[in-house]
């Protein structure tokens, strides 16, 4: 038994051929589909794995500069808190009240900051980690102690100012940027200029690595 052909019109398409619209609608859907997904892959790595962050300023000298960018760990701080000699980022410690932007705003803020359209509604600060929970923190003579131990402090390219005894309540921590003669760190109260104590639910990760440029690439042990 034969099976007829599709009969074919006079333009010399067949009926079983796609209409055109279709299958220019299915490129438009499948181009979509693709820049969806990787937005909603750069959202989720940013939020829950890896972020890049720019250095604004000189406070970090020594171990960063002006104008580096750094790739900052999330994940490990899911599993234990943030370690002496760590560099971290972290959220403002005293943000200043911000505008209700509603729900749609606000999520539509949120997902500009994910794929790096929008400044976060804080600043972000980066600075190395020296007193944990319970510990006092002082300087003198050039150098830092913690409870009475002189801390080791390799990073630095200059001394340390004296700076009076800071013990640290629980669930903060007494950061200091390695720039020390510039640096408005926990050394500092907000009303001084300073950060004060950062509160460990603050930090937003660990940098790990600089990215660029690329004749500076490092990577950033503890200290």
């Amino acid at each position: 038994m034969k099976t007829e052909a599709p009969e074919t019109k006079t333009d010399g398409k067949s009926e079983a051929d796609p209409p055109e619209g279709n299958a220019s609608w299915r490129f438009v859907r499948e181009v979509l589909g693709l820049i969806v997904t990787a937005l909603v892959l750069a959202i989720l790595i940013k939020t829950f794995f890896f972020q890049a962050f720019f250095i604004p300023s000189a406070s970090m000298e020594g171990t960063l500069m002006i104008g580096d960018r750094v790739l900052v760990e999330k994940l490990p701080y899911d599993f234990h808190d943030p370690r002496r000699g760590d560099i971290v980022v972290f959220s403002d410690p005293h943000p200043v009240k911000q505008v209700d932007r509603g729900l749609i705003g606000g999520f539509a803020h949120w997902v500009g900051e994910g794929i790096g359209v929008q400044r976060p509604e804080s600043p972000d600060f980066i600075k190395r980690v020296i007193g944990l929970p319970g510990e006092t923190v002082w300087a003198t003579g050039g150098h830092v102690y913690i409870d009475g131990v002189q801390l080791h402090e390799p990073y630095l390219t200059e001394t340390t100012a004296d700076f009076s005894k800071h013990t640290v309540p629980a669930g903060q921590l007494f950061v200091m940027g390695d720039n020390r003669n510039n640096s408005l760190d926990s050394r500092f109260t907000p009303q001084d200029g300073g950060l004060g104590y950062v509160p460990i639910d603050k930090v937003i990760g660990k940098a790990f690595v600089i990215v660029w440029p690329t004749n500076r690439w490092d990577t950033l042990g503890a200290g």
